[in-house]
């Protein structure tokens, strides 16, 4: 874990305010304003100028997103800090296309832990990198929303901007999911 001081910008959305957090090697953070998830001891306004960079890409890319694009991460430079098994649940997420979704079973399944279904909630409780890393896809295994850590109308909110609540949730196998275990 890095411990690097974090330069943060707010960043206004559809579904509130976010807090966008990077060092100068990448974004480490995208968190709803007031959320737990934010180390507030290493935040600084004035930490890492180099991390601008990085922050002002994360805003064009929420921008895109918000306005429609499908998934526009790819330039980003993620670098969420989380435990050995954290970061295979958000790589997993990271995995799930635009406009599905994925039981947290299934989740379970993809990491090479199939009866860790609520290790994987907490794992997505804890997602420091909100929408970018998308937790808001993955629902209940009776396709119920579940939980969410910005509370369920900025689910359903992110689910219909992404056309799936126009169409059945289901618990595919998503092609290159297995992998990321």
């Amino acid at each position: 874990m890095t411990s690097q001081p974090i330069a943060i910008r707010p960043v206004a959305t559809p579904i509130g305010e976010f807090v966008l957090g990077a060092t100068a090697q990448g974004l480490t953070h995208c968190t709803l304003l007031g959320a737990p998830n934010l180390p507030a001891e290493r935040l600084s306004n004035g930490a890492a100028a180099s991390a601008g960079q990085h922050l002002d890409a994360a805003v064009r890319a929420l921008d895109a997103y918000f306005a429609g694009e499908k998934d526009p991460w790819d330039d980003l430079n993620l670098l969420p800090q989380g435990t050995e098994f954290q970061l295979r649940v958000w790589a997993a997420l990271r995995l799930i296309p635009f406009g599905s979704t994925l039981s947290y079973v299934g989740l379970a399944r993809a990491v090479g832990s199939p009866r860790a279904a609520r290790a994987v909630g907490q794992a997505n409780h804890h997602n420091p990198l909100g929408v970018i890393i998308p937790c808001h896809r993955v629902v209940a295994a009776d396709g119920s929303l579940g939980g969410y850590g910005g509370g369920l109308e900025r689910k359903r909110w992110l689910l219909r901007h992404e056309g799936v609540l126009e169409k059945e949730l289901f618990d595919a196998a998503t092609p290159g999911l297995a992998a990321a275990g």
